[in-house]
């Protein structure tokens, strides 16, 4: 599946770019499965300010600078899970019970983050593990730096309003799988 993102309207790019996520979900015979999410940016690297990469591990406000985001929900629920993957290897998971309700800590095993430069673009890839069992609707997000400071959020789609906020329903916009 591939999809393009699109960036909030009260925060545009410095100039034109293209934002997309491809997402493969690979079934297993278990209890969890794989699911593969690639983010893509379709503008050279130097343009943005890229965290330089760490040692992988769990760390809080990611989404301060370039980070990509995931946010799955069962249909019809109000909990929700939400994950952050930062170019510098760091991530975050976390559990909320509803609209921005109940946030913890989600007990999950770490992602997989890689990075990949083409020169014309750049792209970031996750690999999550989720219940193989499960449907999801799925939210799908970018918030991305520029070395100018501009700060642009894009995502699947943006509810009404003047400020983007990729938690409300409107931004689950996909299924899985």
């Amino acid at each position: 599946m591939q999809f393009n993102l699109v960036p909030h309207p009260a925060t545009p790019p410095s100039g034109p770019l293209k934002v997309w996520v491809s997402i493969d979900h690979a079934n297993s015979l278990g209890a969890t499965a794989s699911t593969n999410i690639w983010y893509g940016v379709g503008a050279p690297a130097e343009r943005f300010v890229i965290p330089e990469v760490q040692e992988p591990a769990r760390a809080e406000d990611l989404w301060q600078t370039t980070c990509f985001e995931a946010f799955l929900r069962i249909p019809g629920a109000s909990a929700y899970r939400e994950w952050n993957f930062a170019p510098s290897g760091e991530w975050a998971a976390y559990d909320f019970t509803g609209h921005r309700d109940g946030r913890s800590d989600a007990d999950v095993a770490p992602p997989y983050i890689r990075i990949e430069d083409n020169l014309t673009w750049w792209g970031l890839g996750a690999t999550i593990a989720v219940d193989a069992d499960a449907v999801w609707t799925l939210g799908l997000s970018a918030i991305l730096e520029e070395a100018d400071g501009t700060k642009s959020y894009w995502a699947l789609a943006h509810p009404p309003g003047d400020k983007p906020d990729f938690h409300a329903p409107d931004c689950f916009a996909a299924s899985l799988p």
